[in-house]
């Protein structure tokens, strides 16, 4: 990765741990060499909070927050989706979900991370949800000829991009033992190349 690119993806991250919670922000480009090369943030989102928060919502809504803001400014210095998202605690919810409406839930402690928060974003942008993935991801492969090139290209000549129960692999982050640095920027690759295969 260049040395803008990490540069970039501190202040993100940084920025977005400033700005509080339910903010993301995208990081500011240092030069105008690297304004064309860091796409526009466009993914936003916020989070639905209780006005008098107990200890247990206000701890989640904290875990909830850094996972956001880590997953939607990795989106956004990736790719160019675009995506409003409403997030809401739900103790309800065994583990989290994203829908093609814009929602994610998140219930359980140990999926208010930055793995399942890009996963669920995944799920708002319509893998799985959409009638594109429909289309595209029939018979256990996706057919899509770009995002399908970018996992040979990752993979090698003979890689697959396998598709299951509104699932994809490789760089799904569908598990923990999934989740890397790497594997999290090639996800957010793939999905973007979904996109643009019709998704």
């Amino acid at each position: 990765m260049s040395t803008w690119r990490n540069k970039a993806v501190v202040a993100a991250l940084v920025a977005a741990a400033v700005a509080g919670p339910g903010v993301a922000q995208a990081a500011p480009a240092a030069s105008a060499a690297a304004q064309k090369q860091v796409s526009a943030a466009t993914i936003t989102w916020t989070l639905e909070r209780a006005s008098n928060p107990t200890q247990d919502q206000q701890t989640a809504y904290n875990l909830i927050t850094a996972a956001m803001n880590a997953a939607v400014a990795r989106y956004n210095n990736l790719s160019d989706l675009g995506k409003y998202i409403t997030v809401r605690y739900d103790p309800g919810v065994p583990t989290a979900d994203g829908n093609i409406n814009g929602t994610i839930r998140f219930g359980n402690r140990a999926y208010m991370t930055e793995r399942t928060a890009l996963h669920e974003i995944a799920h708002t942008i319509g893998v799985g949800t959409s009638s594109g993935w429909n289309s595209l991801s029939s018979g256990g492969g996706w057919r899509g000829a770009q995002a399908t090139a970018l996992v040979k290209q990752y993979d090698g000549s003979g890689a697959t991009l396998s598709t299951g129960g509104g699932h994809f692999w490789p760089y799904g982050l569908n598990y923990d033992n999934e989740f890397s640095n790497t594997a999290a920027d090639r996800h957010v690759r793939i999905v973007a190349a979904m996109v643009r295969d019709g998704l």
